[in-house]
């Protein structure tokens, strides 16, 4: 599903224009970047939190040359699914 579609469906829900719609979606997208790069932890209840991790500075390997390589210490965003995802998720059938 892309963001195309998500805004279509929106927009047939809640009878908004499809224009509307995809305004509301960019904002939300763009707030929640701006929350994880100013290091903010959003939960939204029902359906999940996002937070940003600090990954540990670690040795990787070169898989062409068979070298070490450094791997310095970096920020990630996270998603952690709500209970409610979860379940509904595990009953959907395939």
């Amino acid at each position: 599903m892309t963001k195309a579609d998500i805004a279509q469906k929106l927009a047939q829900a809640t009878g908004l224009s499809q224009a509307d719609t995809t305004a509301v979606i960019e904002g939300f997208i763009e707030s929640v970047c701006q929350a994880l790069a100013e290091g903010e932890h959003i939960e939204i209840r029902g359906f999940g939190t996002f937070k940003v991790v600090e990954r540990a500075p670690r040795t990787g390997r070169n898989p062409r040359a068979g070298t070490s390589v450094s791997i310095p210490s970096r920020k990630a965003p996270t998603f952690k699914p709500s209970r409610e995802i979860k379940a509904r998720v595990n009953e959907a059938p395939l």
